[in-house]
């Protein structure tokens, strides 16, 4: 098979779909992998290190697209890729098509099939292609919100950790999966006060057994969610359904009743945020103000440490492309029900539920669903 890997378009996304070792993995089972020209120069890998392994580098996106029967990518198509996109061709990368009309249509028009990291699934019912950049989001999420609590950045003037005698910023993560444990991971070893919010009982035992001391779980309800957000310094909105759009939980009013200079980070943005006043943002201008509360929406935010990003990627979707090189997309899924999850959108047909849903389209089954 012909497998490309184009550049990556989005504003400041330095990520690459695929590292020099993980061409050689192809290349060594007998498949062509196209790289456009510095495609991983964000991450730290260069030309020469795919031409190394025997990837050949070409000059344009439109090139790879032209040729490539399996393109492999990080985020989703933008206007000007979808229109090379072949009906046929196989999209493998990120999509959330829930969030983006224009974009399903735009794929949907294409003809080709668009396997989406974001619904692959395991034997344990996880998201092995969502975790990784979950992980990092989670992380970032802290990172990013201790930022913008600093007074220059229009944030309230809090040190996340506080110092002896001043106490820490309150912290509120809405969501206990893995952004969730993540981002109070980070929180928690900053000296922050955090607080976990989430409605599966279970979880919350499991959290409340592994997290240090300084974390606290609560059952989440409206209530309690109105009065935590009250109270918070930094809230960070850790929420997914897979496929579908995020549920909105803060309301306006709930951001209207924060504190002077807190802040929001919603890392679902780009399945719609679980904020109602949240957009999507880039890292060029990642941060606006709503009500005194600062926003932070960034769409991409692994982007922004690429090479950390781009390795955990390629670790968890590697095995995936293989097979889909080696066996053809209908095989692959056909031989790998989890896999087969991953088609959202075949040849002008939507075969995703959730996707269908959001938009109001009819949802058929793939052409490799077990009848």
């Amino acid at each position: 098979m012909i497998v490309g890997v184009p550049k990556e378009t989005k504003t400041h996304e330095y990520r690459v779909s695929m590292t020099p070792a993980g061409a050689d993995e192809l290349i060594h089972r007998g498949h062509t992998v196209l790289v456009e020209t510095n495609a991983g120069f964000g991450s730290g890998f260069s030309d020469d290190a795919y031409a190394a392994v025997g990837a050949k580098i070409i000059d344009t996106a439109k090139e790879i697209f032209d040729t490539a029967e399996m393109i492999v990518k990080v985020k989703e198509p933008l206007a000007p890729e979808r229109e090379m996109m072949k009906e046929g061709q196989v999209m493998f990368t990120y999509f959330h098509f829930a969030a983006d009309k224009e974009l399903t249509d735009g794929v949907i028009k294409s003809g080709s099939i668009a396997i989406a990291y974001e619904t692959i699934t395991d034997n344990q019912g996880t998201l092995p292609l969502l975790t990784p950049m979950s992980e990092v989001a989670g992380k970032l999420s802290i990172q990013e919100g201790a930022k913008y609590l600093e007074k220059p950045m229009m944030g309230r003037g809090i040190l996340l950790g506080g110092v002896p005698g001043v106490e820490p910023a309150e912290v509120l993560i809405i969501g206990g999966g893995v952004v969730g444990i993540s981002a109070a991971k980070m929180a928690a070893g900053l000296g922050a006060n955090v607080t976990i919010l989430d409605i599966d009982l279970n979880r919350l035992r499991y959290l409340d057994d592994v997290m240090p001391a300084n974390v606290t779980t609560i059952f989440s309800d409206r209530l309690t969610l109105r009065e935590r957000v009250k109270i918070a310094d930094l809230v960070v909105g850790a929420v997914l359904i897979p496929g579908a759009r995020c549920p909105i939980l803060i309301t306006k009013e709930m951001v209207a009743s924060m504190q002077l200079g807190a802040v929001i980070v919603d890392v679902g943005v780009d399945q719609g945020g679980c904020c109602e006043t949240i957009k999507p943002t880039t890292h060029d201008h990642p941060t606006y103000v709503v009500d005194n509360v600062v926003h932070y929406g960034v769409a991409n935010m692994p982007g922004a440490v690429g090479r950390t990003s781009t390795l955990a990627l390629t670790n968890a979707t590697l095995p995936f492309a293989i097979e889909l090189a080696q066996h053809g997309y209908q095989e692959a899924c056909r031989s790998d029900p989890h896999l087969e999850r991953g088609i959202n959108v075949e040849r002008g047909k939507v075969t995703n539920g959730p996707v269908a849903e959001a938009f109001g389209l009819e949802c058929v089954p793939s052409s490799v669903a077990k009848k």
